[in-house]
């Protein structure tokens, strides 16, 4: 099983490559850093061109695709006048635009029978706050995974994930008001990547079209 793996450098990509190699799998990743021992491409996703060159050449690499996981993802909190226009536009790119772009150029190189994950959040079925560029992101991530099912329903499995918070370094680089606080609840990403790797496995015929996974004390789902 040939998985590409967006964000899989680290935090729930990390863990779904992981995943990936324990079912003895191959796991190949598209990120910003490099990955040690696994096939990578080096690439900043927020160009999607440059995403879909990457995604092309890796999977030529690989002779072909079982899955794809898009799980390269990012935020910067804050009111919509105070986050810099670059930055706005950037998680949009990286969280909406780029893993359309991988999937799009990922298409002809998945075999009969494969299939695609999509990473939304819960801020993509519940608004907050601070978050407009995310919840947008993640909103049409939801929209569109659920169109791409419908576009490709015969020929790939399409599942939508919408996880909780994890206990990633997500959050490092935010200010202090916008990380979770010493009580909060998040989840291990390994527990996800246990989900995802159950939708990649299913038999054929079968689909998992949508799987809500989080801590059992999310504050952000229902």
């Amino acid at each position: 099983m040939n998985v590409l793996v967006t964000g899989g450098a680290s935090g729930l990509g990390a863990a779904v490559v992981e995943a990936v190699h324990k079912a003895g799998g191959s796991p190949y990743v598209l990120d910003r850093v490099p990955v040690d021992g696994v096939p990578h491409v080096v690439v900043d996703l927020a160009d999607t061109r440059a995403a879909e060159r990457a995604t092309a050449q890796l999977a030529a690499r690989a002779g072909g695709l079982d899955g794809i996981v898009t799980a390269a993802g990012m935020d910067v909190p804050g009111k919509l006048a105070d986050v810099a226009a670059e930055d706005w536009e950037r998680i949009v790119a990286v969280d909406l635009l780029a893993p359309a772009a991988v999937i799009r150029a990922g298409l002809p190189h998945l075999g009969e029978g494969g299939r695609i994950v999509t990473v939304a959040s819960t801020l993509g079925v519940k608004a907050v706050s601070d978050a407009t560029a995310y919840c947008a992101a993640k909103f049409g991530m939801v929209g569109f995974t659920r169109a791409l099912a419908a576009e490709l329903a015969g020929r790939y499995g399409v599942t939508l994930l919408v996880p909780g918070g994890m206990r990633t370094h997500f959050f490092d680089a935010r200010d202090e008001q916008y990380k979770p606080g010493p009580d909060a609840v998040l989840n291990d990403p390994a527990n996800v990547a246990r989900a995802v790797l159950f939708a990649l496995r299913q038999p054929a015929g079968c689909q998992v079209r949508e799987l809500v996974v989080c801590a059992d004390q999310e504050t952000s789902y229902p």
